[in-house]
C-alpha cells in the first residue's frame, strides 16, 4: 500500500485561548526538537468530535471539560499529510496523515488547572503563545495546517 492509498485517521484538536488571547502549546515527550503543539489526537470509532476533543485535552493536559468554552468550530475538517519517512511507523502504518475537526476554545480555569502529567503524559512542557507565533513553533510538516487553523479562527483572535 503506498501513502496515497492509505486513508485519512479522524482526529479532533483544540486551539484553546486563555483570558489574554494566547493559544496553549506544550511540547512532546517523544520529540527530541523544540517543537510545540496544540492538544489533538485520534476519534475513537463513533465518537463526536467535539466529545473526542474535550476528552483528548482532558488526557493530555488535565483540563477538565467543565473549564472550556467552545467559541467556535471549524467550517470543515483540516488535513495533513505525514512526511514520508514517518508513514509506515506511526499509527501502526495505518494511515497518512490526519483529517482534524478543530474547535476554538476559551479556557476559563487558571494555570494551576492545567496538570501534564498525566497517567499517560504526552507532553513534557508547556506555555501560552501569541496565536501569529504557532506556524514557526510546530513541526515543518504541519505548519499549513496551523496556517489554515489561524486563518479559520481568525475572526475571533
Amino acid at each position: 500500500m503506498t501513502k496515497d492509498t492509505l486513508p485519512y485517521r479522524d482526529a479532533a484538536a483544540v486551539m484553546l485561548l486563555n483570558a489574554d488571547n494566547k493559544v496553549f502549546v506544550a511540547l512532546r515527550i517523544d520529540n527530541v526538537a523544540e517543537a510545540w503543539q496544540m492538544p489533538q489526537g485520534g476519534l475513537d470509532k463513533g465518537e463526536d468530535p467535539e466529545a473526542g476533543m474535550l476528552r483528548e485535552l482532558e488526557e493530555e493536559t488535565g483540563i477538565k471539560p467543565e473549564l472550556v468554552e467552545v467559541i467556535a468550530r471549524a467550517r470543515q475538517p483540516l488535513f495533513y499529510d505525514l512526511p514520508d519517512e514517518l508513514v509506515g511507523k506511526v499509527w501502526k502504518g495505518k494511515y497518512r496523515g490526519q483529517r482534524q475537526h478543530w474547535f476554538l476554545c476559551r479556557f476559563t480555569g487558571q494555570d494551576s488547572d492545567v496538570n501534564i502529567d498525566t497517567p499517560e503524559p504526552e507532553f513534557r512542557g508547556w506555555k501560552w503563545a501569541e496565536p501569529a507565533d504557532l506556524p514557526r513553533l510546530i513541526v515543518p510538516f504541519k505548519r499549513k495546517l496551523y496556517e489554515d487553523v489561524l486563518q479559520e479562527f481568525a475572526d475571533y483572535l
